[in-house]
């Protein structure tokens, strides 16, 4: 058994995970079709987890009672190495816990618990995160899956769709550097279906902070189908490459970059989770093959 990724078997699915980063690398249906983009050049990545923030800081600082801690986008959870906590054959869990390297980005006690369960056509991801320390702990988290686009090989990319759950109204937001425009756009959103081509993403992510749906499904006329689903995350973000690229990352968020004319206190960034000592939050997402 490898100790650098376990694969998990059930009901036709394969799913791969690694301990670095605690990364979904592979998912194949029935008739073996991987539906995880590869971490190909236009993108080196599968589906990192993002802790503790999502998207970015004004600056790439943490401040935290006057102090700026340097940290990069999307944290440091998806370039470190978790710890098998329990590997069968349709399931596994990993743990990262703070250290002396973590604190000098993040200076707060916290335990992060990721597993993965596939059952029936589903895989199942529940995060954990979890409060040790004596002090409030402020985090963000995010899923961030890059799934083929297409998912079916030699299907036309403008044939699929994301179609919500329900209608989706509201204004998107945008990115300028990273960090959120202050103004709302106009959402490309009609009613509950958004059509996919490569020019949606032109001006990067669509975000949407204040998405009524609970699930989406992703899928064209033909070929395998996705649905996802999330509970206790309460943005999204759908991304791919300007400019394009072979994927298309459909992304449960539980917080989001910092506003552009954010500055201050990392505990009082719009968005952001507050863990009372002792206490945790789990956040649980699905990711269904059709």
């Amino acid at each position: 058994m490898s100790e650098d990724v376990h694969t998990l078997r059930s009901g036709g699915l394969t799913a791969r995970i690694l301990a670095h980063g605690a990364e979904l690398c592979s998912l194949r249906d029935a008739q073996g079709i991987e539906l995880i983009w590869q971490a190909g050049p236009a993108w080196p990545r599968h589906a990192p987890l993002l802790f503790p923030i999502v998207g970015r800081l004004k600056n790439d600082e943490l401040r935290h009672q006057g102090r700026a801690y340097p940290m990069t986008q999307h944290g440091f959870a998806r370039d470190l190495a978790f710890r098998w906590i329990e590997r069968a054959e349709a399931s596994c869990s990993l743990v990262l816990s703070d250290s002396a390297a973590t604190r000098a980005h993040y200076p707060f006690a916290f335990r992060l618990a990721v597993t993965y369960c596939l059952q029936d056509a589903n895989l199942n991801v529940a995060l954990e995160v979890a409060n040790p320390g004596e002090a409030m702990l402020p985090a963000s988290i995010g899923a961030h899956p890059a799934f083929n686009w297409p998912l079916l090989p030699g299907a036309a990319k403008d044939g699929y769709r994301l179609m919500f759950s329900d209608d989706e109204p509201a204004p998107i937001r945008r990115l300028k550097g990273g960090l959120l425009r202050a103004s709302p756009e106009s959402s490309p959103i009609d009613g509950k279906t958004l059509a996919l081509s490569e020019r949606l993403f032109d001006d990067d992510a669509v975000i949407l902070d204040q998405p009524v749906s609970r699930s989406v499904r992703y899928a064209a006329g033909k070929g395998p189908a996705l649905e996802i689903s999330w509970d206790g995350f309460r943005q999204l973000g759908i991304w791919s490459k300007p400019g394009g690229a072979p994927f298309l990352c459909i992304e449960p968020w539980r917080g989001f970059a910092s506003p552009l004319d954010f500055d201050g206190e990392f505990s009082d960034k719009p968005g952001v989770m507050h863990i009372a000592p002792g206490a945790s939050e789990v956040l649980k997402c699905r990711i269904g093959v059709r």
